[in-house]
C-alpha cells in the first residue's frame, strides 16, 4: 500500500542520489515545493529545475531522523552530514506529492557548501 510515509521515503532515496528527474517524479503536475528560505516553487516542470539546479550546486544527503505519519501528511525531520538540520511536511494524494513546505537555515547551508551569501 502507497502511504504518505513511503512516499517520502522512495523521495529521500531519491534525493540522495541527486536523481532531479526521479525527485520530481513525486509531484502532481501541480504542486508547490516551498522551501520558506525561498520563494514558492510551483509545478512539477519548475519543480525539477529548482532540484537540476540545486542538485548542480552543491551534494547534499538527507538522513533521516524520524519520519511519522498523520493522515495525508507525512512529517520528515532530517538532518545532512554536516549538521544542518530541517524538517519537512509533505502532503500526499493518491501516492504524489501536492504540497510540500521545508524548514532550515539557508544561511548555514550556503556557508557550508561555499556558495555565494545574499547581498542585501
Amino acid at each position: 500500500m502507497v502511504t504518505p510515509k513511503s512516499v517520502v521515503g522512495a523521495w529521500v532515496s531519491a534525493f540522495n542520489r541527486a536523481d532531479a528527474d526521479a525527485v520530481a517524479s513525486f509531484y502532481t503536475a501541480d504542486a508547490t515545493n516551498h522551501q520558506v528560505a525561498q520563494e514558492p516553487v510551483v509545478g512539477r516542470a519548475a519543480i525539477l529545475e529548482m532540484f537540476r539546479r540545486e542538485f548542480s550546486n552543491a551534494e547534499m544527503e538527507c538522513i533521516v531522523e524520524n519520519l511519522f505519519e498523520d493522515g495525508e501528511w507525512a512529517i520528515l525531520e532530517w538532518r545532512d552530514p554536516h549538521g544542518l538540520r530541517g524538517c519537512g511536511f509533505f502532503r500526499v494524494v493518491s501516492g504524489k506529492i501536492v504540497f510540500q513546505r521545508g524548514y532550515w537555515d539557508k544561511l548555514s547551508f550556503l556557508r557550508t557548501h561555499g556558495l555565494p551569501l545574499p547581498t542585501e
